[in-house]
């Protein structure tokens, strides 16, 4: 009964509107394939930080308005969204060294191959100690007490194509993405923050020259 359920819904994402300019990935390696689904009524909201804080996840939530089953997919078991020039992964499906980001969806983009997003910061990359929390206590509750402390705090991690391996984007890995590019490199030196505005500016002027 499971499986006719999951075929049915294959169905009707793959027989929605062909000019969709929504593309949903259930997989890294259907992402990578590119083998998508379209879909023409995904809605994507950004997240209050009062609902980060109460249940934890990242910045945006998407669903579908007339459909509960599809947004029930695209919740649990999408891996990646593509609306329109915009990528979201679904941080439900990641982990960083065994620690879980929560639900919903983290802004996204494509650099050397790999995936690049931002999210709160977990464990010893948090400022402080209220993310380390959420490990020890797990569920909605440890979610909460760490988006209390981490609400408006943001981090770059790194998807790697191949693996699926999550990794923290800090300065080393930084000046390795860099070293192609001497003039980038001297002016992130000359940073002291590894915040994803910080972060998300270089990688942004790298995706940029790689056009």
């Amino acid at each position: 009964m499971r499986k006719l359920g999951i075929v049915w819904l294959l169905v009707i994402l793959t027989t929605l509107c062909v000019n969709a300019q929504e593309v949903v990935y259930s997989s890294l390696k259907d992402f990578v394939a590119q083998r998508g689904d379209t879909l023409t009524t995904i809605h994507v909201e950004k997240r209050a930080k009062n609902q980060i804080t109460l249940t934890g996840g990242a910045d945006y939530k998407i669903s579908v308005d007339d459909s509960e089953s599809l947004s029930r997919y695209l919740k649990k078991r999408c891996y990646l969204v593509r609306a329109d020039s915009a990528l979201y992964v679904n941080c439900r499906k990641l982990r960083y060294k065994k620690m879980r980001f929560g639900a919903w969806y983290a802004p996204a983009m494509l650099l050397n191959g790999n995936i690049y997003f931002s999210a709160l910061p977990l464990g010893s990359v948090a400022a402080g100690s209220s993310a380390n929390m959420s490990v020890m206590l797990g569920g909605q509750l440890g979610d909460a007490i760490a988006a209390s402390g981490q609400v408006s705090k943001r981090v770059y991690y790194e998807i790697d194509i191949v693996t699926g391996k999550v990794d923290f984007v800090g300065k080393d890995k930084m000046m390795l993405l860099l070293t192609d590019h001497p003039l980038l490199r001297a002016a992130y030196l000359k940073e002291n923050s590894v915040s994803a505005d910080v972060t998300g500016r270089y990688l942004r002027e790298l995706a940029a020259l790689k056009k």
